[in-house]
């Protein structure tokens, strides 16, 4: 499988669509005891523009089958999703997951920051939005900031590498919240992988100085061509896992060709013990 070398942007029309309006907090749907919102990559910059434009606090995480075996090892992953005010889709195998249970969800409901990004830095650009990433390896965000602003004149972006001491009262940790502080951030992207950056944002959401926070993964690795992005196509068939697979098996193996069985165990094992599917978490905090 040959690996693109840098990161996709789609084409002017598409990212041009017009924004549709968000979905209600209060309207989402129950996955075997998951809460998430169905929501397309248009309606998750509507809830960021909102939440902007009202000066709100707003966090948003993302769902695949990765956080949900983390959601049900890690206390903190549970205390992040039951406190976001968003949780998006992002792996069609909770589509899929979906249609087994007769939700009513669509392939677009499978919002992948890859394809999110350029929607969003649109928009930001145009608003005058400033975007604040957090992670990545020292010069691998700065570089993928760089690629942005000349893909988007006008992008306010500011950066600043995850390989540091997140001890919420250590002295690094205070200096990434001031520098955010100082920015004056409108968004907030964390990117240190899961469940640090989830972990980071519960241990820090009193002090972070931003409207919208997002965990967004190895997004700007992908940006600045650290790792190979898949073909846009292979994820409305449910198979950028696979592609991700095949580029770094020593690294994604466990968690393609392990962490699936367990969930799905973990599924049959509450449905015969409860007579419905669920998760069945130890402390279901949703």
């Amino acid at each position: 499988m040959t690996a693109p070398n840098s990161f996709f942007f789609p084409d002017s029309t598409d990212v041009k669509t017009k924004l549709q309006s968000p979905p209600m907090r209060d309207q989402s749907l129950d996955l075997l005891g998951l809460r998430l919102n169905a929501m397309t990559r248009h309606d998750l910059v509507g809830v960021v523009t909102g939440a902007v434009d009202s000066r709100a606090r707003c966090i948003i995480g993302n769902h695949n089958l990765h956080s949900v075996y983390l959601w049900c090892h890690e206390p903190k992953m549970r205390e992040f999703y039951s406190t976001a005010d968003y949780v998006n889709i992002d792996g069609m195998s909770l589509v899929f997951l979906g249609w087994l249970f007769r939700l009513p969800l669509k392939p677009e409901h499978r919002t992948n920051y890859i394809d999110l990004l350029p929607l969003l830095a649109e928009e930001a650009a145009k608003c005058q939005w400033r975007l604040f990433f957090l992670g990545s390896k020292p010069g691998v965000a700065e570089k993928a900031a760089q690629t942005l602003r000349m893909r988007y004149s006008g992008l306010q972006i500011s950066t600043h590498h995850g390989h540091f001491d997140t001890n919420p009262s250590g002295e690094e940790n205070q200096r990434v919240l001031a520098e955010i502080r100082r920015y004056r951030a409108d968004i907030l992207l964390v990117g240190m992988g899961m469940p640090r950056q989830e972990s980071w944002i519960v241990d820090n959401r009193e002090s972070i100085a931003a409207c919208t926070i997002l965990t967004c993964g190895g997004l700007m690795d992908l940006v600045a061509g650290e790792i190979p992005t898949a073909p846009r196509w292979l994820g409305p068939l449910g198979l950028e896992w696979l592609f991700r697979l095949l580029s770094e098996p020593a690294r994604l193996w466990r968690r393609y060709l392990v962490e699936p069985w367990f969930i799905l165990f973990r599924v049959a094992k509450q449905s015969l013990r409860h007579g419905h599917p669920t998760i069945g978490a130890e402390s279901k905090l949703i």
